[in-house]
């Protein structure tokens, strides 16, 4: 566990507005974003993601259903779809596509913690408040 994997869970479960979210994301060289967006994908698929997540993850997202990728996350195989969303390179498709996998992992997380450890579990992430 990093500050990084920390802020982007506090982000997933609204501990921190996602307007801090995007300035902190603004502010990385495209590297870092590359790997941030990695990273995100591979916790959306970890917290067991799906295709119906898609609407409510783009609802979430505030993006319009024509945005690239809404789009994208659309069109089926959400692991296949949730990695080309993560490799998107412009600027602003990169802002969309962290918005969105921030919100995949909100949706997919919410059930994972409502179905598998709503009696308890070991996730260090299901552990964060406020305070931290």
């Amino acid at each position: 566990m990093n500050e990084r994997d920390v802020l982007l869970n506090e982000l997933a479960q609204g501990l921190r507005p996602m307007s801090e979210g995007i300035e902190w994301f603004d502010g990385l060289n495209p590297e870092e974003q590359s790997e941030v967006l990695l990273f995100l994908r591979h916790h959306c698929v970890q917290a067991r993601a799906v295709v119906e997540d898609a609407p409510e993850s783009i609802r979430r997202a505030g993006l319009r259903p024509t945005h690239t990728p809404a789009v994208l996350i659309s069109r089926g195989r959400i692991d296949e779809q949730l990695g080309k969303i993560a490799g998107l390179t412009p600027l602003d498709e990169r802002r969309k596509a962290f918005t969105l996998l921030i919100a995949v992992l909100t949706v997919a997380d919410s059930r994972r913690r409502e179905r598998f450890c709503s009696g308890g579990c070991g996730h260090w992430w299901h552990r964060l408040s406020v305070a931290s």
